[in-house]
């Protein structure tokens, strides 16, 4: 059997995607009917499947993607030459909950974990070594790669976290950088941690300590560089102890409701929509229907999609929550191109 020239990703769609180049005259079947195209179609683009006046929506993936700036006739082209945005405004947003999906009837699987101390499941045993300001990037980048060659089998790997913050930060801009900081302290893939302070920053290695709140104290090792001799021997030694410890930590069987999984761009092609997003939505509603737990990121990226993701909120609250973060993000995107225009 032939493979396919064009796929329609949904029963709604009034588009299908070109899965090769494609010239005028070319007929493809798509959705038990078939298309002629009226243009060259390039991989990975837009084909009408009917006629579209302008103005009208552009359906694909069940969502409006954007408006019709022009008719549209049936094999044309589409894309931004003749497709505009309709995400420049805000939207009031209706909550229309969905059924969860849920897994097939069958036993929930189990994972190999890490379970620590406050209860949380890693699925590495690692040790982490976390600077409180950009001034000691380089020496914590030294501590760890030193040590991951020294202590290599021992523990999964020893890794450092470099950032640009942590000097001359107040308000919120510190509170963030903490609260980012003191997640990777309490991370449950860190069996141990190393935190390296500079001696003269706002953000002080003892409030940091302080933000990681229930995080077991006697895998945790501090030290301010300004108050060593040698911080890369201190580091070292600090690491080793810690090691001595992470060593001895064995995996358990653990329930899927324990896994915590995050879920980023990894730089989107035409074709992410068809392949790799769809095998991760999957994969996260077989997740989450075990209880288990997925983390978005990049706001950005749900515009047009939002009132899907909405859908899936558990409560009218979290609806609102989520409601409130999509157009706070809308809103400073608005602002910003204001600024810029000025």
């Amino acid at each position: 059997m032939a493979a396919p020239k064009a796929l329609q990703v949904h029963p709604d769609d009034n588009v299908a995607v070109a899965v090769e180049p494609l010239t005028a005259g070319t007929a493809v079947s798509v959705g038990g009917a078939e298309v002629t195209l009226r243009d060259d179609v390039p991989k990975g683009h837009k084909i009408a499947l009917r006629q579209l006046a302008a103005g009208e929506p552009v359906v694909k993936y069940g969502a409006e993607l954007g408006t019709a700036t022009e008719a549209v006739p049936t094999g044309g082209w589409i894309h931004s030459h003749n497709l505009k945005t309709a995400l420049g405004e805000l939207h009031d947003y209706a909550y229309e909950p969905v059924d969860r999906p849920t897994p097939a009837a069958v036993d929930e699987p189990t994972f190999l974990g890490y379970r620590r101390p406050n209860g949380r499941v890693g699925t590495r045993n690692e040790i982490w070594v976390i600077n409180t300001v950009a001034c000691v990037n380089r020496a914590a980048e030294r501590i760890a790669r030193m040590a991951d060659q020294r202590f290599a089998g021992r523990v999964d790997g020893v890794h450092s976290f470099q950032h640009p913050y942590g000097c001359s930060q107040l308000g919120d801009d510190l509170d963030y950088t903490q609260r980012v900081l003191a997640g990777l302290i309490r991370h449950p893939n860190a069996g141990g941690v190393l935190v390296i302070g500079l001696g003269c920053e706002n953000n002080r290695l003892d409030v940091l300590l302080e933000q990681a709140g229930d995080v077991d104290r006697s895998r945790i090792r501090y030290f301010t560089s300004q108050l060593v001799g040698d911080e890369v021997e201190e580091g070292l030694e600090m690491v080793e102890e810690l090691v001595g410890i992470v060593e001895g930590d064995e995996r358990t069987e653990c329930p899927m409701s324990d896994l915590v999984l995050g879920v980023k761009c990894g730089g989107s092609d035409a074709f992410s929509g068809i392949t790799a997003n769809p095998l991760v939505g999957r994969v996260s509603d077989r997740l989450t229907g075990w209880g288990g737990t997925v983390l978005q990121t990049e706001v950005p990226e749900m515009f047009g999609a939002e009132q899907q993701i909405m859908n899936r909120a558990a409560t009218p609250d979290v609806f609102e929550q989520t409601v409130a973060l999509i157009n706070r993000i809308k809103q400073y995107f608005r602002l910003e191109k204001k600024i810029l225009i000025l």
